[in-house]
């Protein structure tokens, strides 16, 4: 897998040092032809030392960017360590997808880099059925610390012996070279370590630099002076969090296992997820017990719509369902180009401008929100900047009837806005107001709109009453795709167990029908 970096990178130091193979006698023997340099063609010497040093680096690099780096459980958190060529040294922490912590914590050519990949719901159970593990939790971050660091050390002096030797061997085609090229390699290495220990400063903490999300809304993780004076208090903040995620995750369990109808289109209608990891367990447990045939998502997936968000949306790619999604006003362009552009999202359909896909066996056309508010600003101007983006809509929902390919549903972030499409299509979809709302319009179009399956977005890990958790499960016939009955699943909101879903059938299917709700946990 590595051979062709290093092919491309030995040609390149080879082109850079210009390293030819000594040539061969010509014309009387014993006279050999003047290559320039020192008399017989030999390299100069310092040319000969800046070749080394530069196959030394670039193959070190190398040998760190293909295998130097080791995934180590930190308590309940998966991470990733890697050791960075740096000029100034020091700690870089991603915490995905709030931004970054750059911490002063030494000085040598080298950068120790942590990305958080996520809570593990096995580990942090453990801690919610043991608290008293809390009162050892900083003990045992300090040991998972170490024992990673340990193990990248060993990593990266392999990585850096292989990368420059290997490099060495292809560049000058000898043994002694190649070796002598390792052997600098873990002579610097070394002494970077050294230099790291020497210098390394543990205060450095205390005076952390944020970037991305986190420079805009650093309460989200919290004073990192507090953090470390008042570690008490941060542990019992911890327990909670910890305790209520592990909670959501639970209460999907006590759904109901539903057992699908082969005529039977099954819509999966989400909404407002502000940036809670919780939801993409949520959705993925959904689509596995009832089987979804189509994900809508009615758009403000993100919170700040910041390009360092971006990440949060790769779950996506495995939830097992053909995904649709329309912009929110919390989601921007940025958020949008990740979605349509990035080639691993092969069962995404992003909708705009009123543009129609065929997915699942439905036609569904949407628009994207023609605001980003991110910061809730421009309240004034919402309503007629909403109705004139329906009123698009509702055109290119026109257009496609008259073309013979009739959309089955419409889909905005804004109810105000997918209300412009009344008499159109027999179901619109909305979200924004983060509670439930079911009506049919004055022309027949049934309008549904969501609730916030990510339980008010990520702040609600840190609130004592959090809002609930809500998806709908919708049920179109195959052949007219027409509703005939929908799911309402209601979970309790972080730190509850309750799960509750309630079957609806639309009037116009059986006018004596009423809800009928059925409560777990």
């Amino acid at each position: 897998m590595a051979r062709d970096p290093f092919r491309a990178a030995a040609a390149r130091v080879r082109h850079l040092i210009r390293l030819r193979p000594r040539p061969r006698s010509a014309g009387r023997p014993g006279r050999r032809a003047h290559t320039g340099g020192l008399p017989g063609g030999a390299p100069h010497p310092f040319g000969r030392a800046l070749g080394l040093v530069a196959v030394v680096l670039f193959g070190a690099w190398l040998g760190l960017l293909v295998v130097g780096s080791v995934r180590a459980p930190v308590g309940p958190m998966d991470t990733t360590m890697t050791l960075r060529p740096s000029l100034s040294g020091g700690t870089k922490i991603n915490v995905s997808p709030l931004g970054a912590l750059e911490l002063d914590s030494h000085r040598a050519p080298v950068r120790l880099d942590v990305d958080i990949d996520r809570l593990d719901p096995v580990r942090s159970e453990a801690l919610v059925q043991h608290p008293e593990r809390l009162a050892g939790l900083e003990a045992e971050v300090g040991d998972d610390v170490g024992a990673g660091a340990r193990e990248l050390a060993v990593r990266s002096c392999v990585a850096v012996v292989s990368g420059a030797t290997a490099l060495g061997l292809a560049v000058y085609r000898r043994p002694r070279r190649a070796l002598a090229a390792g052997g600098l390699a873990l002579t610097l290495l070394t002494a970077s370590g050294v230099g790291a220990y020497a210098t390394w400063n543990p205060e450095s903490v205390l005076e952390p630099k944020f970037s991305g999300l986190l420079s805009s809304a650093p309460s989200v993780v919290g004073d990192a002076r507090s953090i470390v004076t008042d570690f008490d208090v941060y542990q019992q903040e911890l327990a909670r969090l910890v305790t209520n995620v592990t909670k959501l995750y639970d209460a999907t369990s006590t759904l109901p296992v539903y057992s699908p109808d082969p005529a039977t289109l099954r819509v999966l209608h989400v909404s407002d997820i502000h940036l809670n990891p919780a939801a993409w367990h949520i959705i993925g447990s959904l689509v596995e017990q009832y089987d979804i045939d189509v994900i809508i998502d009615s758009g403000d997936t993100m919170d700040h719509g910041a390009a360092v968000e971006n990440s949060f949306l790769d779950p996506i790619s495995d939830l097992g369902a053909p995904y649709v999604w329309v912009r929110g006003n919390h989601d921007s362009a940025v958020t949008q180009r990740y979605l349509e552009k990035n080639k691993r999202f092969k069962n995404v359909h992003v909708l705009d401008g009123g543009r129609a896909v065929n997915v699942g066996g439905l036609r569904v056309a949407g628009i994207g929100d023609p605001q980003f508010t991110p910061d809730r600003t421009g309240p004034e101007q919402a309503e007629g900047a909403e109705r004139a983006a329906g009123l698009r809509l509702a055109a290119a929902l026109r257009d496609q009837r008259r073309a013979g390919t009739p959309a089955d549903i419409a889909v905005a972030h804004e109810p105000e806005a997918v209300r412009q499409t009344d008499g159109l299509v027999p179901l619109a979809l909305a979200g924004h107001v983060h509670h439930r709302q079911n009506e049919v319009m004055k022309r027949g179009t049934r309008l549904m709109v969501e609730g916030s399956t990510g339980g008010g977005g990520l702040r609600a890990v840190q609130n004592e009453k959090p809002e609930q958790v809500l998806a709908s499960v919708l049920y179109l016939d195959r052949s007219t795709r027409r509703l005939q009955a929908w799911d309402e699943i209601t979970l309790g909101g972080l730190g509850l167990t309750t799960a509750e879903v309630s079957r609806h059938l639309p009037k116009e299917s059986r006018p004596d029908a009423t809800p009928s709700p059925i409560r777990f946990g």
